[in-house]
């Protein structure tokens, strides 16, 4: 490839993730130095550059989960802070292979801390079991840390605040798949407005990551009938993994 088509190609990618910020709302960035090297990355290359390793530089390390929780730590960016018991920022395996993004907390997340241990957790644990794995084998996490109030959907400002965080985990972990738990975290994700009965069944790409959407665990517990679909996305999923075991 020729200096040029690679200075076009990292152009292209360039305005890709610009028109996905903008299409999920943003007008600026966090600009601290760990998120800036979050966006740096995404048109960095995963193995160092030829020049790179005859100069003897080391690729640049990936961020930490354990460091970017600890950004977040009593955060008080937005209103959402102001009645939780606890920020809920993640857990599971640190560099697993399927990672699974949901809303926000609900009531019991929000006071135990940890992500969907609720019934649509219980669900989502059984799913997780069904796919012939464990919690402790995938990561999960949400769009926002904080459980808005009355389990509402998180408004567009909170998502803008919390995007970033979650953008530093994806990053952190790499997973190999990322499944997409109900339309905020899909529409936060693919920078679309389309629900997810529109994008469920085939994977979408966030930043070289194939994305699975599929409904929310709190959805099919009110909507059992749609549990064939999510087992339809799932076994997609599991193909995927299953390829590069």
């Amino acid at each position: 490839m020729t200096l040029t088509n690679e200075i076009d190609r990292l152009v292209e990618e360039l305005i890709r993730s610009l028109q996905h910020l903008a299409r999920s709302g943003f007008s600026g960035f966090d600009c601290d130095p760990a998120t800036l090297t979050v966006l740096e990355s995404w048109s960095r290359p995963t193995q160092p550059q030829v020049k790179d390793r005859v100069a003897g530089h080391a690729p640049r390390r990936p961020e930490r989960l354990p460091a970017i929780a600890d950004a977040l730590k009593d955060c008080q960016r937005c209103r959402l802070s102001r009645n939780r018991n606890c920020l809920v920022f993640g857990s599971g395996n640190p560099k697993a292979e399927l990672m699974f993004v949901g809303e926000g907390p609900g009531y019991e997340e929000d006071k135990q801390g940890q992500p969907f241990v609720g019934a649509a957790g219980q669900l989502l644990t059984r799913i997780i079991a069904a796919m012939k794995l464990t919690r402790e084998a995938v990561y999960i996490c949400n769009v926002v840390k904080c459980r808005p109030p009355g389990n509402r959907n998180p408004e567009a400002d909170e998502i803008r605040t919390c995007l970033p965080f979650l953008e530093r985990q994806i990053q952190a972990v790499r997973p190999r798949v990322i499944c997409a738990l109900g339309n905020v975290a899909v529409r936060s994700l693919l920078g679309t407005q389309l629900p997810v009965s529109r994008l469920r069944g085939r994977f979408h790409d966030h930043h070289g990551i194939p994305v699975m959407p599929t409904y929310h665990p709190a959805y099919l517990l009110r909507n059992p009938a749609k549990k064939r679909e999510v087992w339809e996305d799932v076994q997609k999923i599991m193909r995927i993994l299953e390829e590069g075991a």
